[in-house]
Parts: structure tokens; C-alpha cells; sequence
């Protein structure tokens, strides 16, 4: 068996839907991704070709995604594609699944993650009246059957911050924290290795100056009197994440993050936001280390007040001491959540933060999402050098 090592690892500026990449469809989003990874990678590829490509997506327009990206970034017709729908944790998902191929010795080249057009989804409808309901379009699939209360995620964050006593104040001052800190990378060119542009689109579009007075008087967006507000959640997004995993036996000294552990698992439906807990637990149970060794952490932000709910049982305090580990550059609530593409976008993350940022080998980076219908996904990778 050989480790996976994620050693190219890039994503498109994230636009919010309706806006610049409003036109871009979600093969054309992950393909130019695709391609410079690819090149990133070179000569690998030329010694080896890419065994599968497997793309993370939630609302596509069905089929899959995955191959027609790849047939879409000009990879010869014998590279397949493989497309994973774990909603939001569906670009992390599909990195565990590339680094298992290579774990167990099926493939030794993969490249997996992402890519979501919220912009050009389309709109589902039944054929025939479901029982109980009626013909025509609707809203979103069902993440649980009924019996489950199958909240919206907006829904079960406000729910969940409510019975962990996460403060409407705490969740603005998050989000207002998310996004001065994207600024800054920005800003500080930080994020320039990472990107490819695409459909003219060449820095994340929605990172901005969040005032505290206005977030204060923001209404609640989903529960009445509730305290998650469209100022502290994130916005639906465009944008795909891209990483290559090799085996260790094909790294040839290539510095990168080993997969050390991954863990999917299932929680309360009624409160998904809560999956990453016993997700990271089981991962840092599962590597035998605590997470006091983890110098960098990604979480989808989905909401402050869900990110806040999770950080708090695990021990983390991302409003003071542990700003620099959790999302040190802003998250999605900062630069927007393309559904599947976000838990990718949280590995790109890491390898900017950790590998390109010179972080010595050994250093331990931690990945999650939430995900609706009630699970959790992490993954918890070392620099190596």
C-alpha cells in the first residue's frame, strides 16, 4: 500500500451565483482546474497518466459531472470520471475516495474535489404528483425522509446554535472576522497560487467590509427571532477546487500533504450542522493524535453560528486565541460556498496555508464540512517535504 500525498492543488476565483460566472456551466468551471493541475503535476504525467477523475457535486444537471469535465479539459478518452454527491462535504468526500484508490493500490494519480454552479442548476420537477405533494417543480431533494423533520440548513444552523448558546453577537462577529481576514490574504496576494481564472473572473468576488452596526440590524433569515442572518451565512456560489494525489512511491520528493486519516459519519438529521464533531474525533482518534497538534484547520462556513457550535466541542476559540488555526485567511462565509466544491476548497486551503506557505514537514492540517441529512466529513493530512 502507498500513502496518498495531495501535490497540486488549485480552484477558480469563487463568484456568488447570479454574478459573474452566472453563465458558466459546471463542467466549464472544473475544467480549466483540471487542466492546471495537470500542468502543476509535469512531468508526473508525462511518467504517468491520470488513473480517474472524481468530482464532488450537488446540483448539477445530472449525469456525470466528472467525465464531462474531463472530456471538457481535452484528457484522453481513456481517463474516466467518477461524480460523488455528499452536499456540502462532496469535495472532501471525493478526496478520501481518490485516496483510497491509491491507498489500496487501484490507482496511483487521481484528481478530485469539486465544482458547483449554483448559477445554472436546474430547476427540478416531478412528472407525477408524489404522494402527498404535486406535479411541477420544487425546491431542493429531500436530505431525510419526513419523520426526520428534514430541516433546511438554514433552519437546523439557527437550531443549533440555539441549543448550544452560540450568541447572535458571536456569530456576526465571526462573519465580520471571515471576512476581514480574506481581505487581507487577498490583499497579501495570498490566494494568487491558487487560482485559475475563469469566464473573466480572476479573485473571489464577495469578500467585503462588514460593518458591526449593520450586521446588528440585520433580520433573521430563517426562524423568527432567530440569530443566524444572511450577514453571518454564506452565499450560494460558483466554483470548483481541484486537487492531484499520488502515492508516496510517485511523489519523487514533491512536497505536499499524506492523507493520514479520513472519516465520514452520521449524526442527528435534525442537527446536521453538527457532523464535523464526531468526524474530527474520530479522525484524530484514528491517527492518535490530539488536536492541539494541528496547526491549521478548514471548516466550511457554512454559518458562523454552525461553525461556532462545532469549534466551541472541540475546543477551539476561533474569535481569540485560535483565529490564526481556524480558516486563518476567511472561509465560506467570506468568500462564498459552492456546494460541491467547498470541502475541496478547504483542502486547497491547507496545501496554500501549510505547503506553499513553507510549513515543515510534519505539520498536521485538519479539513470538515457538514453535510445535510445529518453527517459529518474530515480529514486530517501531515506536510511532507
Amino acid at each position: 500500500m502507498s500513502a496518498p500525498v495531495v501535490v497540486a492543488a488549485r480552484r477558480t476565483p469563487i463568484g456568488t451565483a447570479g454574478k459573474a460566472l452566472r453563465d458558466v456551466t459546471v463542467e466549464r468551471l472544473a475544467a480549466p482546474v483540471l487542466t492546471a493541475v495537470v500542468d502543476d503535476v509535469w512531468p508526473l504525467t508525462a511518467m504517468r497518466g491520470v488513473d480517474d477523475v472524481v468530482l464532488g457535486n450537488c446540483l448539477g444537471p445530472g449525469g456525470n459531472v466528472a467525465r464531462v469535465a474531463a472530456l471538457a479539459a481535452g484528457f484522453d478518452v481513456a481517463v474516466p470520471g467518477v461524480t460523488v454527491d455528499r452536499q456540502c462535504g462532496s469535495g472532501l468526500a471525493a478526496i478520501l475516495q481518490a485516496g483510497q484508490a491509491i491507498r489500496s493500490g487501484d490507482a496511483r494519480l487521481v484528481l478530485a474535489g469539486g465544482a458547483e454552479s449554483a448559477s445554472t442548476a436546474p430547476q427540478r420537477s416531478h412528472r407525477v404528483p408524489p404522494a402527498g405533494g404535486s406535479a411541477g417543480p420544487y425546491g431542493r431533494a429531500p436530505f431525510t425522509p419526513p419523520e426526520y423533520g428534514d430541516p433546511d440548513m438554514g433552519v437546523a444552523a439557527d437550531d443549533l446554535a440555539g441549543r448550544r448558546g452560540v450568541t447572535r453577537g458571536r456569530q456576526d462577529a465571526y462573519a465580520a472576522a471571515s471576512h476581514a481576514k480574506a481581505l487581507l490574504a487577498r490583499d497579501a496576494g495570498r490566494f494568487d497560487a491558487e487560482l485559475v481564472p475563469v469566464g473573466g473572473l480572476e479573485r473571489d468576488d464577495r469578500p467585503r467590509r462588514l460593518a458591526p452596526a449593520v450586521l446588528a440590524r440585520m433580520p433573521a433569515a430563517f426562524v423568527p427571532r432567530g440569530t443566524v442572518t444572511a450577514g453571518n451565512s454564506c452565499a450560494n456560489s460558483d466554483g470548483a477546487a481541484v486537487v492531484a494525489l499520488v502515492g508516496e512511491d510517485l511523489r519523487a520528493g514533491r512536497p505536499g500533504l499524506r492523507l493520514v486519516a479520513g472519516a465520514v459519519v452520521g449524526c442527528d438529521p435534525r442537527l446536521p450542522g453538527w457532523g464535523p464533531v464526531p468526524a474530527v474525533q474520530r479522525v484524530l482518534t484514528s491517527a492518535r493524535v490530539s488536536l492541539g497538534d494541528v496547526a491549521a484547520v478548514e471548516i466550511v462556513e457554512a454559518f458562523a453560528g454552525q461553525v461556532l457550535a462545532v469549534t466551541d466541542a472541540l475546543g477551539l476559540d476561533p474569535l481569540r486565541g485560535d483565529a490564526e488555526i481556524v480558516c486563518a485567511d476567511g472561509g465560506a462565509l467570506a468568500l462564498g460556498h459552492p456546494w460541491g466544491a467547498s470541502g475541496a476548497v478547504c483542502v486547497v486551503r491547507l496545501f496554500t496555508r501549510l505547503v506553499r506557505g513553507g510549513a515543515p514537514a510534519g505539520t498536521l492540517g485538519l479539513a470538515t464540512a457538514a453535510i445535510g441529512g445529518g453527517m459529518g466529513v474530515a480529514a486530517l493530512f501531515e506536510v511532507v517535504r
